[in-house]
């Protein structure tokens, strides 16, 4: 239990890194020099670089286990947030979220790496969704708690803040975290083939899930870590502690979501159709906005807690992976999917920002250049999900 707990403090971090530009954006772009495709690239560099190493780190947790894999890592995170306090410029900026992005890459899969080899298959979307139920309190202090410590101290020192508690809880993982005993080597017989990422890509049953990987979570990511903010802002003028409260909704919904979705599977005996079922709630969220993008202050908040809230499919998605994993191939296989999930929000905040940017350059109003954005996301979600409805179902057993 020290274990899982220091890992999911250190997951809150990571929480926090992917979510708090969107409260501090308007100031950022002031004091930095940030348009929006500019603040898309800053955003989409973490997201970027936590995805490129996911396959060296699924190796290296099959190999070595989550503490040494974890815990140097987030020193380069350390690095990052100090290097993004003293930014002068957007691409400082950029390199900084790149560091931060490389080290919490490790952390949420140490977390599953662990539950994954010390609790059982049908029990496993429990624990994935509850720990990122419990890693988004990060999120929370992402929003109305970082507003205000921006607003009374400057965004600057508090990153600088957030810099020495990075490094505190590295500290942690080095001294506390204890990996499950190693696998017994089926592979040992002279000239037998080592797992590789090979034989995870020739599990086909994983083939329909790599899609709505690519736009699911990541499209929750981008509202939240990179939209949400600039909408109540833009569209509705709110100041930065206003702003913190109404992005707040959509951050409480997002932690009720991942526990929510925690026991769906083994109450309804599918994990297939909980991740329909949410999806299509969320597209219910998205077109909201998109086709009342000028609503009141208060409606729009739920249809992001909507959004954020249902659509926290990750852990009911890694379940559904995790089932068909043999055990010599669990790092491996649940960082290629994670490497989708992630990798699909720095592939959708770039050409979100690009977009945000023509469409204001062409003289559309922030509403309506909003409104755009969540019918683009909303088609995106709704193309993989005809996908994923090809995909096997995995019954909890």
């Amino acid at each position: 239990m020290p274990t899982l707990v220091v890992l999911v403090l250190g997951y809150l971090l990571s929480q926090f890194y992917r979510s708090f530009l969107a409260v501090i954006a308007p100031e950022l772009a002031r004091d930095v020099g940030l348009d929006a495709a500019w603040l898309g690239l800053v955003s989409a560099a973490f997201f970027a670089a936590f995805a490129a190493v996911q396959i060296p780190v699924g190796a290296a947790l099959d190999r070595f286990g989550a503490r040494r894999t974890v815990a140097g890592p987030m020193l380069l995170a350390t690095t990052g947030a100090i290097v993004f306090a003293t930014s002068p410029a957007p691409w400082v900026s950029v390199a900084g979220m790149a560091l931060i992005g490389f080290g919490c890459a490790p952390i949420y899969m140490g977390s599953l790496f662990v539950i994954g080899r010390t609790t059982t298959p049908h029990r496993f979307a429990l624990w994935s969704s509850a720990i990122v139920g419990v890693g988004s309190l990060g999120n929370l202090a992402a929003a109305t708690p970082m507003a205000a410590a921006a607003q009374a101290w400057g965004w600057r020192p508090t990153m600088l803040a957030i810099a020495a508690a990075t490094a505190v809880s590295a500290a942690l993982v080095f001294v506390v975290v204890r990996d499950p005993p190693p696998l017994l080597d089926a592979h040992a017989a002279p000239g037998a083939r080592a797992p590789s990422l090979r034989d995870v890509l020739a599990i086909r049953e994983l083939w329909p899930l790599y899609p709505i990987a690519l736009t699911s979570y990541p499209i929750v990511v981008a509202v939240r870590g990179l939209w949400v903010g600039p909408y109540f802002s833009e569209v509705h003028g709110l100041a930065p502690v206003e702003r913190g409260n109404a992005v707040s909704v959509m951050v409480f919904a997002m932690i009720a979501g991942a526990f929510f979705y925690g026991p769906l599977d083994r109450w309804f005996g599918t994990r297939k159709w909980v991740m329909v079922a949410g999806t299509l709630a969320t597209l219910a969220g998205l077109a909201a906005l998109a086709l009342a993008p000028s609503m009141p202050v208060f409606p729009a908040s739920l249809a992001f807690g909507v959004v954020g809230g249902l659509g926290m499919t990750y852990g009911v998605l890694m379940a559904h992976t995790r089932a068909f994993l043999p055990a010599p191939l669990l790092g491996r296989g649940l960082t290629l999917m994670n490497m989708a999930l992630i990798g699909g929000a720095a592939i959708l905040q770039p050409l979100s920002g690009l977009f945000m940017k023509q469409l204001l350059a062409a003289g559309r109003s922030p509403a309506e250049a909003h409104g755009l954005l969540y019918g683009v996301f909303a088609i995106a979600l709704a193309a993989t999900l005809v996908v994923y409805l090809l995909s096997k179902d995995a019954k909890p057993r």
